[in-house]
């Protein structure tokens, strides 16, 4: 068993590793603002098209930039629960529910 948790963890920090490399992308507003991170959720890019970056759509920049950054952190949290499921499916017993 302890020799499981020793390949476990060996395991998790591999999986850790790699979805540092790993890129996501969230847009909203059609493409005016795009958010990249990692798919251990590190936001690594914000790209905001020229136009939104008048006083009078402050607003509106906002609720896009908040659109943009919890689709890519979706998008992280997808890839790295495939990733863990991937992972963990020949290291651990089947326990119902852990991955």
């Amino acid at each position: 068993m302890l020799g499981k948790l020793g390949e476990v963890k060996k395991a998790m920090d591999e999986i850790k590793a790699r979805l540092d490399t790993v890129m996501v992308d969230g847009e909203a507003g059609e493409g005016s603002i795009r958010v990249t991170m990692t798919g251990n959720r590190l936001v690594k890019s914000i790209v905001i098209a020229d136009k939104l970056m008048a006083p009078d759509r402050k607003e509106e920049l906002q609720e896009l930039l908040e659109l943009a950054v919890n689709r890519a952190s979706e998008k992280a949290q997808n890839v790295s629960e495939a990733e863990m499921k991937a992972a963990g499916q020949g290291l651990l017993p089947n326990i119902p529910g852990l991955f």
